[in-house]
């Protein structure tokens, strides 16, 4: 499986990861449906017996209960993966979540994290989201202690934007960001990419697949069939007019994927791992099955035909 050296990290990561946001199961604002802990744990350990060689989570995730998952995941397994996971998104007395950037905050956060997980360090621990904005400083200023004191090895953010990300800068250096980015979420092409590239700042990027949507495996029934605590649900990419259209670019994603034995959702992925800025992409499985499904799109190197194949789709 290929590997990159994650921006100014020492983490040579494969350009694939374990994405655990569907692990936290239900009982959480953006739960994706009911989840068995049994087919998560056995979904971890076949990715990492896949050459996977690093996790992403976040405290958020099931208010916690990802984080346990992978704790119990990597407990016992002979090489321990890489470990990344987020803090600055708490849960509210009735269920709901907010931002907080404030230092006595992100330091209770990061102790939980650690006990959650069973490890000593966190290698690399990211901001969430920059909310609420007027304290990016202090929330940054705080992660670098954190770093310094040796809690966690390397600092990055998830979700910012140019300007946000300069002001951290300014606090301290960021290794990494983590953006959405996918065939029908490009925003990121737009300046930020390229900003991360000239400074030095590794790309993990999440939902390449468009939460699932691009793997060939939807269709109107199943979007009707979810259940009420799955998000996705109320998610305009799962509704018409946008659905029929989405599902058509999965058929052509899988038919070129079909060519060289891989899965429409590999092709995504692979789409995704072809930009110069992106260092992985972030990748979740709710079974080992669907876990050997995608991991193949490490190593699919798309052909200038079947990029331009694509855009052409895109821009029809």
């Amino acid at each position: 499986m290929q590997t990159r050296r994650l921006g100014n990290t020492d983490m040579d990561i494969t350009t694939v990861g374990f994405g655990t946001f569907a692990l936290g199961g239900e009982g959480w604002p953006a739960a994706w449906g009911p989840q068995d802990d049994n087919d998560s744990l056995a979904s971890i350990r076949r990715a990492l017996d896949l050459g996977v060689n690093w996790i992403d989570t976040a405290a958020v995730y099931g208010f916690g209960h990802a984080e346990e998952i992978v704790g119990r995941a990597i407990r016992d397994h002979s090489a321990r993966p890489f470990i990344f996971t987020k803090a600055s998104r708490r849960p509210t007395s009735d269920g709901k979540i907010e931002g907080i950037l404030k230092a006595a905050s992100i330091r209770e956060e990061v102790e939980d994290s650690l006990r959650r997980l069973q490890v000593d360090v966190i290698d690399l621990y990211q901001l969430h989201w920059p909310f609420p904005e007027a304290d990016i400083e202090e929330g940054w200023a705080t992660m670098a202690e954190l770093k310094a004191e040796g809690k966690v090895r390397f600092i990055g953010v998830s979700n910012f934007n140019v300007d946000q990300m300069l002001r951290a800068q300014s606090v301290a250096p960021i290794s990494s960001l983590q953006p959405p980015y996918s065939l029908l979420r490009r925003d990121v092409e737009n300046g930020i990419l390229d900003f991360c590239k000239e400074h030095t700042i590794g790309v993990i990027v999440y939902s390449p697949m468009a939460s699932g949507l691009l793997t060939g495996k939807w269709s109107a029934e199943r979007v009707q069939n979810l259940p009420q605590t799955d998000w996705r649900r109320r998610s305009p990419l799962f509704q018409v007019p946008e659905l029929t259209r989405n599902l058509a670019l999965a058929t052509l994603l899988g038919e070129i994927g079909s060519r060289s034995g891989h899965s429409a959702g590999e092709v995504a992925i692979a789409w995704t791992l072809r930009h110069h800025a992106v260092t992985a992409a972030i990748v979740g499985g709710r079974t080992p099955t669907q876990v050997e499904e995608i991991v193949g799109a490490s190593d699919l190197q798309l052909s200038e035909q079947d990029i331009a194949t694509i855009e052409k789709f895109m821009q029809a």
